[in-house]
Protein backbone atom coordinates (compact mmCIF):
# COMPACT_ATOMS: atom_id res chain seq x y z
CA UNK A 1 0.00 0.00 0.00
CA UNK A 2 1.35 3.41 -0.92
CA UNK A 3 2.15 5.68 1.99
CA UNK A 4 1.80 8.60 -0.41
CA UNK A 5 -1.81 7.59 -1.10
CA UNK A 6 -2.56 7.40 2.65
CA UNK A 7 -0.99 10.83 3.20
CA UNK A 8 -3.02 12.27 0.30
CA UNK A 9 -6.17 10.90 1.97
CA UNK A 10 -5.29 12.59 5.27
CA UNK A 11 -4.45 15.88 3.55
CA UNK A 12 -7.60 15.84 1.41
CA UNK A 13 -9.73 15.30 4.53
CA UNK A 14 -8.08 18.26 6.29
CA UNK A 15 -8.47 20.54 3.27
CA UNK A 16 -12.20 19.86 2.98
CA UNK A 17 -12.84 20.41 6.68
CA UNK A 18 -10.69 23.56 6.89
CA UNK A 19 -12.76 25.10 4.10
CA UNK A 20 -15.99 24.25 5.96
CA UNK A 21 -14.64 25.79 9.16
CA UNK A 22 -13.35 28.88 7.36
CA UNK A 23 -9.81 28.46 8.73
CA UNK A 24 -7.47 30.97 7.09
CA UNK A 25 -4.76 29.69 4.76
CA UNK A 26 -1.82 30.47 7.05
CA UNK A 27 -3.29 28.68 10.06
CA UNK A 28 -4.27 25.75 7.83
CA UNK A 29 -0.62 25.40 6.77
CA UNK A 30 0.47 25.28 10.42
CA UNK A 31 -1.86 22.42 11.32
CA UNK A 32 -1.42 20.58 8.01
CA UNK A 33 2.34 20.12 8.27
CA UNK A 34 4.14 17.90 10.82
CA UNK A 35 6.13 19.68 13.52
CA UNK A 36 9.04 17.24 13.27
CA UNK A 37 10.03 14.30 11.05
CA UNK A 38 13.00 12.15 12.00
CA UNK A 39 14.42 9.49 9.66
CA UNK A 40 17.06 7.15 11.11
CA UNK A 41 19.26 4.36 9.74
CA UNK A 42 20.82 1.98 12.22
CA UNK A 43 22.85 -1.27 12.06
CA UNK A 44 22.06 -4.54 13.85
CA UNK A 45 24.24 -7.64 14.18
CA UNK A 46 22.09 -10.77 13.92
CA UNK A 47 22.43 -13.98 15.93
CA UNK A 48 24.46 -15.54 13.07
CA UNK A 49 26.93 -12.63 13.01
CA UNK A 50 25.55 -10.98 9.86
CA UNK A 51 24.96 -7.22 9.83
CA UNK A 52 21.97 -5.36 8.36
CA UNK A 53 20.91 -1.71 8.35
CA UNK A 54 17.30 -0.77 9.16
CA UNK A 55 15.35 2.39 8.38
CA UNK A 56 12.99 3.94 10.90
CA UNK A 57 10.89 7.08 11.43
CA UNK A 58 9.34 9.17 14.19
CA UNK A 59 6.93 11.94 13.25
CA UNK A 60 5.44 14.49 15.64
CA UNK A 61 2.50 16.14 13.93
CA UNK A 62 1.22 18.70 16.42
CA UNK A 63 1.87 19.51 20.10
CA UNK A 64 -0.38 22.54 20.67
CA UNK A 65 -2.75 20.61 22.96
CA UNK A 66 -0.10 18.63 24.86
CA UNK A 67 2.68 16.07 24.48
CA UNK A 68 2.58 14.07 21.27
CA UNK A 69 1.28 10.50 21.43
CA UNK A 70 1.32 7.65 18.95
CA UNK A 71 2.21 4.05 18.29
CA UNK A 72 5.32 2.44 16.85
CA UNK A 73 4.73 0.16 13.86
CA UNK A 74 7.05 -2.64 12.72
CA UNK A 75 6.17 -3.55 9.12
CA UNK A 76 8.15 -4.09 5.89
CA UNK A 77 6.04 -1.61 3.89
CA UNK A 78 6.15 1.45 6.17
CA UNK A 79 7.55 4.74 4.90
CA UNK A 80 7.74 8.37 5.93
CA UNK A 81 4.52 9.33 4.11
CA UNK A 82 2.39 6.68 5.82
CA UNK A 83 3.94 7.50 9.20
CA UNK A 84 3.18 11.19 8.70
CA UNK A 85 -0.46 10.47 7.78
CA UNK A 86 -0.89 8.27 10.85
CA UNK A 87 0.62 11.00 13.06
CA UNK A 88 -1.89 13.51 11.66
CA UNK A 89 -4.80 11.14 12.33
CA UNK A 90 -3.52 10.71 15.89
CA UNK A 91 -3.77 14.48 16.37
CA UNK A 92 -7.42 14.42 15.30
CA UNK A 93 -8.13 11.29 17.33
CA UNK A 94 -6.83 12.87 20.55
CA UNK A 95 -8.72 16.09 19.83
CA UNK A 96 -12.04 14.32 19.16
CA UNK A 97 -11.72 12.48 22.48
CA UNK A 98 -10.67 15.80 24.04
CA UNK A 99 -7.60 14.38 25.77
CA UNK A 100 -4.54 16.65 26.15
CA UNK A 101 -2.28 15.13 23.53
CA UNK A 102 -1.09 15.90 20.03
CA UNK A 103 -0.42 13.21 17.42
CA UNK A 104 2.75 11.30 16.64
CA UNK A 105 3.71 8.02 14.99
CA UNK A 106 6.82 5.89 14.67
CA UNK A 107 7.77 2.98 12.44
CA UNK A 108 10.60 0.66 11.45
CA UNK A 109 10.80 -0.98 8.04
CA UNK A 110 11.11 -4.59 9.23
CA UNK A 111 9.42 -7.96 8.71
CA UNK A 112 9.16 -9.24 12.28
CA UNK A 113 8.57 -12.82 11.09
CA UNK A 114 12.17 -13.02 9.84
CA UNK A 115 13.87 -12.45 13.18
CA UNK A 116 14.33 -14.09 16.57
CA UNK A 117 13.07 -12.51 19.77
CA UNK A 118 16.61 -11.47 20.68
CA UNK A 119 17.09 -9.84 17.25
CA UNK A 120 13.79 -7.96 17.61
CA UNK A 121 14.94 -6.76 21.02
CA UNK A 122 18.16 -5.43 19.47
CA UNK A 123 16.17 -3.65 16.71
CA UNK A 124 13.83 -2.13 19.30
CA UNK A 125 16.55 -0.96 21.66
CA UNK A 126 18.70 0.55 18.91
CA UNK A 127 15.70 2.31 17.33
CA UNK A 128 14.75 3.65 20.78
CA UNK A 129 18.27 5.01 21.16
CA UNK A 130 18.06 6.72 17.75
CA UNK A 131 14.74 8.46 18.49
CA UNK A 132 15.61 9.26 22.13
CA UNK A 133 16.20 12.89 21.12
CA UNK A 134 12.41 13.16 20.60
CA UNK A 135 10.62 10.85 23.04
CA UNK A 136 9.99 11.51 26.71
CA UNK A 137 7.18 11.18 29.26
CA UNK A 138 6.46 14.93 28.96
CA UNK A 139 7.38 15.26 25.27
CA UNK A 140 6.37 12.29 23.10
CA UNK A 141 4.95 9.00 24.36
CA UNK A 142 5.03 5.89 22.08
CA UNK A 143 2.62 2.95 22.27
CA UNK A 144 2.10 -0.41 20.49
CA UNK A 145 0.87 -0.56 16.89
CA UNK A 146 0.99 -3.08 14.04
CA UNK A 147 3.89 -5.51 14.63
CA UNK A 148 4.63 -4.35 18.18
CA UNK A 149 3.24 -5.31 21.58
CA UNK A 150 3.66 -4.98 25.34
CA UNK A 151 7.04 -6.72 25.22
CA UNK A 152 8.36 -4.19 22.71
CA UNK A 153 7.10 -1.38 24.95
CA UNK A 154 8.97 -2.98 27.87
CA UNK A 155 12.23 -2.87 25.90
CA UNK A 156 11.63 0.76 24.94
CA UNK A 157 10.94 1.73 28.56
CA UNK A 158 13.99 -0.11 29.82
CA UNK A 159 16.28 1.43 27.18
CA UNK A 160 15.03 4.94 27.99
CA UNK A 161 15.38 4.23 31.71
CA UNK A 162 18.99 3.09 31.27
CA UNK A 163 19.74 6.38 29.52
CA UNK A 164 18.07 8.43 32.26
CA UNK A 165 19.54 6.49 35.16
CA UNK A 166 16.14 5.88 36.74
CA UNK A 167 12.87 4.17 35.78
CA UNK A 168 10.57 6.23 33.55
CA UNK A 169 7.36 4.17 33.15
CA UNK A 170 5.47 7.13 31.63
CA UNK A 171 7.65 7.21 28.52
CA UNK A 172 5.50 4.53 26.83
CA UNK A 173 2.00 3.12 27.22
CA UNK A 174 0.70 -0.34 26.41
CA UNK A 175 3.20 -1.86 28.86
CA UNK A 176 2.64 -5.05 30.89
CA UNK A 177 0.79 -4.51 34.18
CA UNK A 178 3.94 -5.47 36.10
CA UNK A 179 5.83 -2.50 34.61
CA UNK A 180 3.20 0.18 35.13
CA UNK A 181 0.71 -0.77 32.46
CA UNK A 182 -3.00 -0.11 32.91
CA UNK A 183 -5.75 -2.62 33.48
CA UNK A 184 -7.95 -2.77 30.40
CA UNK A 185 -5.35 -1.36 27.99
CA UNK A 186 -5.02 -4.48 25.81
CA UNK A 187 -8.77 -4.62 25.13
CA UNK A 188 -9.28 -0.85 25.02
CA UNK A 189 -9.36 -0.24 21.24
CA UNK A 190 -11.69 -3.15 20.54
CA UNK A 191 -13.88 -2.20 23.50
CA UNK A 192 -14.10 1.37 22.25
CA UNK A 193 -15.12 0.15 18.79
CA UNK A 194 -18.06 -1.73 20.28
CA UNK A 195 -19.13 1.20 22.50
CA UNK A 196 -19.06 3.39 19.38
CA UNK A 197 -20.95 0.79 17.35
CA UNK A 198 -23.66 0.37 19.98
CA UNK A 199 -24.19 4.14 20.33
CA UNK A 200 -24.00 4.96 16.62
CA UNK A 201 -26.37 2.11 15.72
CA UNK A 202 -29.17 4.12 17.31
CA UNK A 203 -28.85 6.55 14.39
CA UNK A 204 -29.84 3.70 12.04
CA UNK A 205 -32.46 2.25 14.42
CA UNK A 206 -30.30 -0.85 14.79
CA UNK A 207 -29.79 -2.70 18.06
CA UNK A 208 -26.40 -4.34 18.52
CA UNK A 209 -28.26 -7.19 20.18
CA UNK A 210 -29.30 -9.42 17.27
CA UNK A 211 -27.39 -7.44 14.63
CA UNK A 212 -25.33 -9.28 12.02
CA UNK A 213 -21.68 -8.23 12.33
CA UNK A 214 -18.65 -8.81 10.08
CA UNK A 215 -15.10 -8.11 11.30
CA UNK A 216 -12.10 -7.83 8.98
CA UNK A 217 -8.95 -8.41 11.02
CA UNK A 218 -8.89 -10.80 13.96
CA UNK A 219 -5.97 -9.41 15.93
CA UNK A 220 -5.98 -7.30 19.07
CA UNK A 221 -8.61 -4.85 17.80
CA UNK A 222 -10.83 -7.05 15.62
CA UNK A 223 -10.62 -10.10 17.85
CA UNK A 224 -11.63 -8.18 20.97
CA UNK A 225 -14.37 -6.32 19.06
CA UNK A 226 -15.77 -9.61 17.75
CA UNK A 227 -15.82 -11.16 21.24
CA UNK A 228 -17.49 -8.12 22.79
CA UNK A 229 -20.02 -7.92 19.94
CA UNK A 230 -20.98 -11.53 20.64
CA UNK A 231 -21.17 -10.76 24.38
CA UNK A 232 -23.63 -7.94 23.55
CA UNK A 233 -25.88 -10.37 21.70
CA UNK A 234 -24.74 -9.69 18.13
CA UNK A 235 -24.44 -12.50 15.59
CA UNK A 236 -20.92 -12.36 14.21
CA UNK A 237 -21.29 -13.98 10.77
CA UNK A 238 -17.81 -13.36 9.32
CA UNK A 239 -14.24 -12.70 10.48
CA UNK A 240 -10.85 -12.74 8.76
CA UNK A 241 -7.14 -12.61 9.41
CA UNK A 242 -4.21 -12.04 7.04
CA UNK A 243 -4.76 -15.45 5.35
CA UNK A 244 -8.46 -14.99 4.65
CA UNK A 245 -11.83 -15.27 6.31
CA UNK A 246 -14.64 -17.58 7.41
CA UNK A 247 -18.37 -17.01 7.06
CA UNK A 248 -21.47 -18.59 8.51
CA UNK A 249 -24.80 -16.72 8.08
CA UNK A 250 -26.08 -18.41 11.27
CA UNK A 251 -23.16 -17.06 13.28
CA UNK A 252 -19.65 -18.09 14.33
CA UNK A 253 -18.43 -19.20 17.75
CA UNK A 254 -16.04 -16.30 18.29
CA UNK A 255 -14.53 -17.58 21.52
CA UNK A 256 -13.78 -20.92 19.86
CA UNK A 257 -12.14 -19.13 16.91
CA UNK A 258 -10.19 -16.75 19.12
CA UNK A 259 -8.76 -19.24 21.60
CA UNK A 260 -8.41 -22.40 19.48
CA UNK A 261 -7.57 -21.15 15.98
CA UNK A 262 -6.31 -17.55 15.90
CA UNK A 263 -2.53 -17.25 15.87
CA UNK A 264 -1.96 -20.97 15.27
CA UNK A 265 -0.75 -22.80 12.15
CA UNK A 266 -3.42 -22.45 9.51
CA UNK A 267 -5.24 -19.84 11.59
CA UNK A 268 -8.99 -19.36 11.56
CA UNK A 269 -9.30 -20.95 8.11
CA UNK A 270 -9.03 -24.33 9.85
CA UNK A 271 -12.39 -23.65 11.50
CA UNK A 272 -14.75 -26.28 10.11
CA UNK A 273 -18.23 -24.92 10.76
CA UNK A 274 -17.96 -22.12 8.18
CA UNK A 275 -17.40 -21.26 4.54
CA UNK A 276 -14.00 -19.87 3.53
CA UNK A 277 -13.98 -16.40 1.97
CA UNK A 278 -11.24 -14.01 0.87
CA UNK A 279 -10.65 -10.72 2.68
CA UNK A 280 -12.20 -8.81 -0.21
CA UNK A 281 -15.25 -11.11 -0.28
CA UNK A 282 -15.64 -10.70 3.48
CA UNK A 283 -16.11 -6.94 3.13
CA UNK A 284 -19.03 -7.51 0.76
CA UNK A 285 -20.95 -9.97 2.96
CA UNK A 286 -24.57 -9.26 3.89
CA UNK A 287 -24.55 -7.73 7.39
CA UNK A 288 -25.81 -4.84 9.52
CA UNK A 289 -22.45 -3.69 10.87
CA UNK A 290 -19.06 -4.02 9.15
CA UNK A 291 -15.93 -3.48 11.25
CA UNK A 292 -12.78 -3.14 9.11
CA UNK A 293 -10.02 -3.65 11.69
CA UNK A 294 -7.08 -4.60 9.47
CA UNK A 295 -5.10 -2.16 7.30
CA UNK A 296 -5.67 1.12 5.45
CA UNK A 297 -7.45 1.56 2.09
CA UNK A 298 -9.45 -1.68 2.25
CA UNK A 299 -12.66 -0.06 1.02
CA UNK A 300 -12.19 2.02 -2.13
CA UNK A 301 -14.04 3.09 -5.28
CA UNK A 302 -13.70 -0.44 -6.70
CA UNK A 303 -15.68 -2.25 -4.00
CA UNK A 304 -17.65 0.46 -2.16
CA UNK A 305 -20.77 -0.03 -4.28
CA UNK A 306 -20.83 -3.74 -3.35
CA UNK A 307 -20.75 -3.12 0.41
CA UNK A 308 -24.04 -4.37 1.88
CA UNK A 309 -23.57 -3.21 5.49
CA UNK A 310 -25.89 -0.52 6.87
CA UNK A 311 -23.10 0.81 9.06
CA UNK A 312 -19.28 0.73 8.99
CA UNK A 313 -17.32 1.16 12.23
CA UNK A 314 -13.64 1.73 11.45
CA UNK A 315 -11.43 -0.29 13.80
CA UNK A 316 -8.38 0.26 11.55
CA UNK A 317 -6.73 3.56 10.63
CA UNK A 318 -7.84 4.87 7.23
CA UNK A 319 -9.63 1.74 5.94
CA UNK A 320 -11.97 3.79 3.71
CA UNK A 321 -10.72 6.07 0.93
CA UNK A 322 -12.36 9.48 0.25
CA UNK A 323 -13.82 8.23 -3.05
CA UNK A 324 -15.37 5.25 -1.23
CA UNK A 325 -16.71 7.62 1.42
CA UNK A 326 -18.65 9.52 -1.22
CA UNK A 327 -20.15 6.34 -2.72
CA UNK A 328 -21.13 4.92 0.67
CA UNK A 329 -22.60 8.20 1.91
CA UNK A 330 -24.73 8.39 -1.25
CA UNK A 331 -25.98 4.88 -0.46
CA UNK A 332 -26.95 5.95 3.06
CA UNK A 333 -24.29 3.88 4.83
CA UNK A 334 -23.36 5.38 8.20
CA UNK A 335 -19.56 5.42 8.65
CA UNK A 336 -18.22 5.81 12.18
CA UNK A 337 -14.74 7.17 11.37
CA UNK A 338 -11.47 5.80 12.67
CA UNK A 339 -10.54 8.92 14.64
CA UNK A 340 -13.67 8.32 16.73
CA UNK A 341 -14.32 4.58 16.55
CA UNK A 342 -10.82 3.32 17.38
CA UNK A 343 -9.84 6.04 19.85
CA UNK A 344 -10.34 3.72 22.83
CA UNK A 345 -6.68 2.70 22.67
CA UNK A 346 -5.32 6.22 23.02
CA UNK A 347 -7.90 7.08 25.67
CA UNK A 348 -6.74 4.22 27.91
CA UNK A 349 -3.13 5.01 26.98
CA UNK A 350 -3.85 8.44 28.43
CA UNK A 351 -5.23 6.76 31.56
CA UNK A 352 -2.06 4.65 31.78
CA UNK A 353 0.16 7.73 31.43
CA UNK A 354 -1.79 9.59 34.15
CA UNK A 355 -1.49 6.58 36.46
CA UNK A 356 2.27 6.30 35.78
CA UNK A 357 2.87 9.98 36.52
CA UNK A 358 0.82 9.75 39.72
CA UNK A 359 2.18 6.30 40.71
CA UNK A 360 -1.40 5.38 41.58
CA UNK A 361 -3.35 2.74 39.66
CA UNK A 362 -7.01 2.07 38.99
CA UNK A 363 -9.04 -1.13 38.92
CA UNK A 364 -10.19 -2.50 35.55
CA UNK A 365 -13.87 -1.67 36.02
CA UNK A 366 -12.91 1.97 36.73
CA UNK A 367 -10.81 2.09 33.55
CA UNK A 368 -13.60 0.55 31.46
CA UNK A 369 -16.25 2.86 32.90
CA UNK A 370 -14.13 5.96 32.24
CA UNK A 371 -13.42 4.74 28.70
CA UNK A 372 -17.10 4.12 28.00
CA UNK A 373 -18.04 7.56 29.30
CA UNK A 374 -15.49 9.37 27.12
CA UNK A 375 -16.42 7.35 24.02
CA UNK A 376 -20.12 8.12 24.52
CA UNK A 377 -19.45 11.83 25.11
CA UNK A 378 -17.25 12.00 22.01
CA UNK A 379 -19.81 10.23 19.85
CA UNK A 380 -22.66 12.39 21.14
CA UNK A 381 -20.71 15.52 20.20
CA UNK A 382 -20.00 14.18 16.72
CA UNK A 383 -23.64 13.18 16.16
CA UNK A 384 -24.75 16.67 17.23
CA UNK A 385 -22.27 18.26 14.80
CA UNK A 386 -23.39 15.87 12.03
CA UNK A 387 -27.04 16.89 12.39
CA UNK A 388 -26.26 20.59 12.88
CA UNK A 389 -24.18 20.80 9.69
CA UNK A 390 -26.06 18.10 7.75
CA UNK A 391 -22.83 16.28 6.95
CA UNK A 392 -21.44 12.78 7.29
CA UNK A 393 -19.96 11.56 10.57
CA UNK A 394 -16.33 11.68 9.39
CA UNK A 395 -16.65 15.32 8.41
CA UNK A 396 -18.34 16.09 11.75
CA UNK A 397 -15.59 14.37 13.75
CA UNK A 398 -12.87 16.13 11.77
CA UNK A 399 -14.61 19.49 12.20
CA UNK A 400 -14.56 19.07 15.98
CA UNK A 401 -10.93 17.89 15.99
CA UNK A 402 -9.55 20.49 13.59
CA UNK A 403 -11.44 23.30 15.35
CA UNK A 404 -9.96 22.29 18.72
CA UNK A 405 -6.41 22.14 17.33
CA UNK A 406 -6.81 25.42 15.44
CA UNK A 407 -8.27 27.13 18.52
CA UNK A 408 -5.36 25.92 20.70
CA UNK A 409 -2.89 27.18 18.08
CA UNK A 410 -4.48 30.62 17.96
CA UNK A 411 -4.70 30.90 21.76
CA UNK A 412 -1.02 29.97 22.19
CA UNK A 413 0.07 32.32 19.42
CA UNK A 414 3.02 31.93 17.05
CA UNK A 415 6.47 31.97 18.67
CA UNK A 416 8.35 34.34 18.65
Amino acid sequence: MSGIKVLQTAQEQLKQVSEKLGIDEGLCKVIALPKRQLRVNFPIIFDNGELEVFEGYRVQHNSCRGPTKGGIRFHPDVDMEETTALAMWMTWKCAVANIPYGGAKGSVKVDTKRFSKRELEKITRRFTNEISILIGEREDIPAPDVGTNAQVMSWIMDTASMQKGYTVPGIVTGKPIALGGSEGRVEATGRGVIVAAEEAAKEKNISLHGAKVVVQGFGNVGGVAAKLAQDHGATVVGVSDARGGVYNPKGLDIYDLYYKYAGRDGGIQNYKDAEKVTNSELLELDCDILIPAALSNQIDENNADRIKAKMIVEGANGPTTPSADRILNDKGVLIVPDILANSGGVVVSYFEWVQDLAHFFWEENEVNNKLSRIMKQSLAGVVHMMHEHKCDMRTAALMIAVHRVAEATKLRGIFP
